[in-house]
């Protein structure tokens, strides 16, 4: 008579658990809000046909070491093309990045670029960090338009998030403003939807720093000016309201 053997539950349990960890895609991560990235324009709006990005401005992960924008991986690879209309915020000598963390990784070292020159790097020896993070970068020599490459080197993984923010040093926004209209409209333009300080958080407004929002019957603060998008209702992102 052969003899069946049976794996006992627990062995079953966690090859079946490690499978699960192996193919799970980890959890979204982080970008930088302020001055906008290319990905937060995507999300935003600012710029148009960005693909997937738009719905995952905080997944740019990739190996350490790129680059490039989308860190070289197989996706997000709109972040590489410089002929999209990215537009470049007017910045001074120093600027302060804000990112938006939604998983806060063990992080080794956080590094800026323009071109191939270290701008500045911090180490947080392998720290956690929170909700968000803010670093004030100077800008060496560079002047004009530039383009900064910002990578969160992951202390515990082989990966870094990136993030590449256009800005024109010493310099004005782009494109310029439309300028007025010489004669008076006939009729009055539209308004620019905004957020209704006190109402119902809604997607697509674009919110500032102190505007309260109701969500579900809570109230929440804004904390970090940025336009909403949907999956960003207020109690999903503590990094941009504060429940008050």
């Amino acid at each position: 008579m052969r003899r069946r053997f049976t794996l006992p539950a627990l062995i079953v349990g966690v090859t079946v658990a490690s499978l699960l960890v192996a193919v799970s895609p980890a959890s979204a991560h982080g970008y930088i809000s302020s001055p906008p990235s290319r990905q937060a324009n995507c999300a935003s709006g600012a710029v148009p046909h960005c693909g997937d990005i738009i719905y995952e401005p905080q997944s740019v992960e990739a190996p350490k070491g790129s680059t490039l924008c989308n860190g070289g991986g197989s996706r997000f690879a709109v972040l590489n093309d410089n002929s999209q209309p990215w537009p470049y915020a007017a910045v001074g000598r120093t600027v302060t990045f804000s990112w938006v963390i939604t998983a806060r990784h063990s992080t080794a070292t956080w590094e800026y670029f323009i071109g191939g020159t270290l701008l500045a790097s911090f180490d947080d020896g392998g720290a956690q960090p929170g909700a968000t993070k803010q670093h004030t970068v100077g800008m060496g020599n560079f002047t004009g338009r530039q383009t900064i490459l910002a990578r969160w080197n992951i202390a515990d993984t082989a990966n870094a998030f990136y993030s590449c923010v256009d800005v024109n040093i010493g310099g004005g926004t782009t494109p310029p403003p439309t300028p007025p209209p010489t004669t008076a409209p006939t009729t009055a333009p539209t308004p620019t939807p905004t957020a209704t300080p006190g109402g119902t958080w809604k997607a697509g407004a674009a919110y500032q720093v102190g505007d309260v929002v109701t969500d579900n019957g809570i109230s929440y603060r804004c904390r970090q000016a940025h336009t909403a998008i949907a999956g960003w209702e207020p109690p999903n992102v503590p990094a941009l309201w504060l429940a008050i």
